[in-house]
């Protein structure tokens, strides 16, 4: 990182060190340069700045930590979601191809998967492709594009339209937050448009939600619940 890098950055703290966040235009316009030169200055190390949904913020704003921390995620409520995942596998068939959403409830879905049934999985995660890739019987179809290592998946402006093209037969799908009214969300814009395309595609839509999810109302909202044919949770969603 050179000086001048420092410099913006340690400005950019300055003015996040009580709170809040500042549009990345605005933060290019207080430095004085280029929305991408702010991205790459944030690229170039750790700055303890974070960019969320199009906000600058610190990196440990308590808005930040819950979308990014994927690691973490992965052992929040992990019962819940093997159970959860375990009657998501009992719907399998053979011949499926299936559409698996990215972030860590549907992991023991990919994990698992039967060796005794013939497979398409569909996806745009990388960590689900990983574990796909390990089974069986498995083909997989990884859409990649942009890697966003916030959520281990990719953002490509094709992906929309190679999903529409896949017959998918069930599409699980994932969310950040489930609200009655406010329906489907998730923390990362840039999985709207998969997600979308999945839910507008597949013969049947599936949401797979534990009950950490449950009333939350995340930035990117994607669908209604009303665009789901089954939900597999361990409360009734319309009510909470």
């Amino acid at each position: 990182m050179n000086e001048r890098s420092a410099a913006r950055l340690e400005h950019l703290r300055a003015s996040l060190s009580r709170g809040g966040s500042l549009r990345l235009a605005e933060a290019a316009v207080l430095c004085g340069v280029s929305e991408m030169t702010i991205r790459r200055d944030l690229a170039g190390g750790d700055s303890g700045l974070v960019l969320v949904g199009g906000l600058l913020m610190q990196a440990d704003d308590p808005r930040h930590a819950p979308a990014y921390d994927l690691l973490a995620q992965h052992d929040r409520h992990a019962e819940s979601k093997q159970r959860l995942c375990d009657r998501a596998l009992a719907m399998l068939e053979e011949g499926d191809t299936l559409f698996i959403d990215c972030g860590t409830t549907l992991m023991p879905l990919a994990a698992n998967l039967p060796s005794d049934l013939s497979l398409t999985v569909v996806t745009y995660a990388l960590n689900v492709a990983e574990a796909v890739s390990q089974r069986p019987g498995v083909r997989l179809w990884l859409s990649g594009g942009l890697y966003q290592s916030s959520s281990r998946s990719f953002e490509g402006e094709e992906m929309t339209d190679t999903i529409t093209r896949l017959g998918i037969n069930k599409a699980f799908i994932s969310a950040a937050g489930v609200h009655p009214r406010q329906g489907l969300s998730c923390f990362h814009f840039h999985e709207v448009a998969p997600k979308q395309a999945a839910i507008a595609t597949a013969q049947r839509r599936i949401l797979v939600v534990d009950p950490s999810k449950h009333g939350m109302v995340r930035p990117a909202r994607f669908a209604d619940l009303g665009d789901i044919d089954e939900v597999i949770s361990e409360a009734d969603v319309a009510s909470v």
